[in-house]
């Protein structure tokens, strides 16, 4: 399946889907690599090198609902939920009853880390901006409303729909999570697909979440900065303190042993830290490091903490939290657009290969 190679390509520890391609009999579909756990009408593909420990939990729906439990390395843990909502069919004719609404969402949503993602085929002008008219609205919206969820999407349309020759587009695929959770997703709906669904594609960052402390630990150094113009002296003594000290060492060759490779790795290694340590700035390299972080951007972040805070004590309404956090996607999706841009320009000769990794998620 297409999602599952583009899957390959973006690095997704999860690919979550709603409605998946259905197996015909005496066919069984497999991906070398993720293991592929069906439900009814949902499939989760959890990939095979994932460093995560996975743990489904039955909370009924049918198969229209498959929960997992996830662990990181770290001990920290989130519940993931997958859902397909929407009436069953018989005989090419839809049935009264959504089974996706018949699990225990009580005990589903008993975790404070949750992300809930999938198909649910309501169509509100609270999540969509530009919705047609409102229906089967009520199960999602008093499920937001009850656990006190957000809805994260950024406005764009996740379906398309072509009825008597005239194309519409909507938006019924999206993540709704907690708030607790909100300022540490990403997602982003631009990926192709040949499906008549868009894949939305989340990051979870737990460094950037509300408070969160960053390390004090030294990991970088600013190269960049030795190398500007007015570090020009600097530089140049740098070069050649490595050059005459690296020039000494013995050349490997296609004879070298594996000893005197392993031998020769760690030098590099011990003495070029040295190096930089005495000739470089040292610096923090944290979740803000990125190159599209603006001060607009940390500016907007606290004011988006500033409402949460006052949210929680009745001085301000989910709407405006809501809003205040779609204009904060926006600009950080417009300020990786602008650094984008920067790069393509100004890479020079190999650089322009740099592009591959850049199109990963949170890349």
């Amino acid at each position: 399946m297409m999602v599952l190679e583009q899957g390959i390509v973006w690095g997704p520890d999860v690919v979550m889907m709603p409605e998946p391609y259905v197996e015909r009999e005496g066919y069984n579909i497999s991906h070398p690599g993720y293991t592929l756990v069906r439900g009814g009408r949902t499939m989760t593909a959890i990939r095979r090198d994932t460093h995560l420990e996975f743990l489904e939990v039955d909370k009924g729906g049918d198969g229209d609902v498959q929960v997992f439990d996830i662990r990181y390395p770290s001990g920290r843990k989130m519940r993931l939920v997958n859902v397909y909502d929407q009436l069953r069919q018989q005989g090419g004719v839809r049935s009264q009853g959504r089974l996706a609404q018949t699990a225990r969402w009580s005990e589903i949503m008993e975790q404070e880390k949750i992300l809930l993602g999938g198909d649910w085929n309501a169509h509100s002008d609270r999540w969509d901006p530009q919705c047609p008219p409102k229906r089967d609205v009520t199960f999602l919206e008093n499920l937001i409303d009850e656990y006190d969820l957000i809805d994260v999407t950024d406005g764009e349309e996740t379906h398309s729909n072509t009825r008597n020759g005239e194309t519409s587009g909507s938006l019924i695929d999206f993540f709704v999570t907690k708030a607790s959770m909100t300022d540490r997703l990403e997602t982003s709906p631009d990926l192709a697909t040949t499906s008549d669904h868009a894949i939305v594609c989340a990051q979870l960052r737990w460094d950037e979440g509300e408070g969160a402390k960053v390390s004090r630990k030294i990991t970088g150094w600013d190269i960049d900065g030795l190398k500007s113009k007015e570090e020009e002296d600097n530089y140049k003594k740098a070069q050649k303190e490595w050059n005459d000290k690296s020039s000494k060492r013995p050349v490997l060759d296609e004879k070298s042993s594996g000893d005197e490779l392993q031998r020769e790795a760690e030098w590099i290694q011990q003495n070029f830290v040295n190096h930089l340590n005495r000739c470089c700035k040292k610096v923090k390299v944290c979740a803000r490091s990125k190159w599209w972080w603006t001060a607009e951007i940390a500016e907007n972040r606290k004011f988006l903490g500033s409402i949460k805070r006052a949210r929680k004590s009745g001085e301000a309404s989910q709407q405006q939290v809501r809003r205040q956090l779609s204009n904060l996607r926006r600009m950080i999706r417009q300020s990786k657009t602008e650094m984008w841009r920067k790069f393509l320009t100004l890479a020079k000769r190999d650089q322009v290969w740099q592009a591959l990794r850049y199109t990963k998620p949170g890349g």
